[in-house]
């Protein structure tokens, strides 16, 4: 087993793999050792000290290949310090705040899995051309144009960074 912890997300448009490199960032930047990987791209955690894993939200739940992933490695995982977080759009929504509970509750199907020690939710960014199908574009754009939900970044950059940091004596033990 190495000393590394490993970092690994599931991202439709890119946002939620800034926030996996941003938590990595914060880490590597306390001296801890990171590795920052596609839950596609991991082929084995049992070489890792603490696993952290983060979703994307699509219609109120993790993306199916995170929930495969955590379904996959669930009994190594359970050996770890675990930690999860989610990114959605729904806390950039004007007033999104009073969402946040509800918000939480989309991470039950994780924590009946694998049972997290810190769990970070997070506000998303919104860029039209980014999104992968003409339908969506279309959806978010009449949301848009009824106030809904506003284009650009809404990621709380010093939020992710506290998280993070929060996260050291709970995963180096």
């Amino acid at each position: 087993m190495t000393e590394n912890i490993l970092i690994t997300y599931a991202s439709r448009t890119g946002t939620t793999a800034g926030v996996a490199d941003a938590i990595g960032k914060t880490l590597s930047e306390k001296g801890i050792a990171v590795d920052i990987l596609p839950m596609k791209d991991v082929k084995d955690i049992g070489q890792y000290r603490a696993i952290i894993a983060g979703s994307a939200i699509q219609a109120s739940k993790w993306l199916p290949e995170a929930i495969e992933f955590l379904q996959k490695n669930r009994e190594e995982i359970s050996k770890k310090p675990f930690a999860a977080f989610q990114v959605c759009m729904t806390l950039a929504m004007p007033n999104g705040e009073k969402y946040r509970q509800g918000v939480s509750e989309w991470m039950e199907p994780v924590r009946k899995i694998a049972r997290p020690i810190k769990e970070g939710i997070f506000a998303g960014r919104l860029d039209l051309k980014s999104l992968p199908s003409f339908s969506d574009r279309l959806k978010f754009k009449i949301s848009i144009l009824m106030g809904v939900w506003k284009e650009g970044d809404h990621r709380n950059w010093n939020e992710i960074k506290q998280w993070a940091e929060d996260l050291i004596p709970i995963l180096i033990k």
